[in-house]
């Protein structure tokens, strides 16, 4: 009888109010954020729990991010390429926006029109992904629109950006070439075979592969996009914290600076 007339102790309680809390960040991400973001978050609405106590948690509701493996570079042969300089050099600190850019293409499958290829543009100083685009075809012309829509939307000073790729034949045609020397913008290259030039782009690729292709099946392109830029636009700028600014969001990271700069 006394087992049955028990009442809830004050830390039962609190578990119970926690394993609410916890449970809504997760399911409000998506289910993409572990332990960490999750405390991150709570502690901005005021509550401050151990990272163990949220850890301890999540195993009750059995719920885990669906990042379950970082990315990690493959490197092949580190030769450069004559005449191709490395500006960043894997230095991918920035003392503002629109200062060091980096951008890449990946391959993103559809049922329909198969494979699609997305190229992004990665600020360094905010992580946020400035400008990108969705097309049937791997060539230069995807590369260099993701570039326009990045210079359309973020407008930076042509002379003091540098922008870095990798050595594939979109990024060296005579089409990008021409455009970024047309406007005074340094073009910056990944030594052949060597990703950890470009990290932080190669891994944000990896993480929408992650967190949003490999959940859902893409009918064909017009589909691909509605879902990337609901991805990009609605989530990874504006939603998702990050442990390398602060575990701000991209756009708040951008929004504060902008204030800085304008003070």
């Amino acid at each position: 009888y006394r087992h049955l007339n028990r009442k809830p102790s004050k830390w039962e309680r609190e578990d119970k109010i926690l394993d609410k809390m916890i449970y809504k960040e997760y399911k409000d991400s998506k289910c993409r954020y572990g332990a960490v973001k999750i405390l991150r978050q709570l502690m901005k609405k005021g509550f401050k729990p151990s990272l163990k106590r949220v850890q301890r948690r999540m195993k009750k509701l059995n719920i885990k991010s669906v990042i379950v493996k970082k990315w990690r570079p493959y490197c092949s042969n580190k030769v450069n390429a004559a005449g191709k300089e490395n500006l960043i050099k894997e230095d991918f600190a920035a003392d503002t926006i629109n200062k060091k850019w980096l951008t890449d293409i990946t391959y993103i499958y559809t049922l329909k029109d198969r494979w699609c290829y997305l190229a992004s543009v990665f600020d360094c100083y905010s992580a946020k992904i400035v400008g990108w685009y969705i097309l049937r075809d791997m060539n230069a012309d995807t590369a260099l629109k993701a570039i326009k829509n990045s210079i359309e939307i973020q407008k930076p000073d042509f002379k003091s950006l540098i922008l870095h790729s990798d050595l594939g034949s979109q990024y060296t045609s005579s089409v990008v070439e021409e455009y970024l020397k047309s406007r005074g913008i340094k073009h910056s290259y990944s030594k052949k075979g060597y990703p950890y030039d470009n990290a932080p782009m190669e891994s944000f690729h990896a993480s929408l592969k992650k967190e949003e292709p490999r959940m859902n099946k893409y009918i064909d392109l017009e589909d691909a996009k509605i879902s990337i830029f609901e991805y990009i636009e609605g989530w990874y700028n504006r939603k998702r914290i990050h442990s390398r600014i602060g575990y701000i969001t991209p756009q708040e990271c951008e929004d504060i600076e902008r204030k800085k700069s304008a003070a």
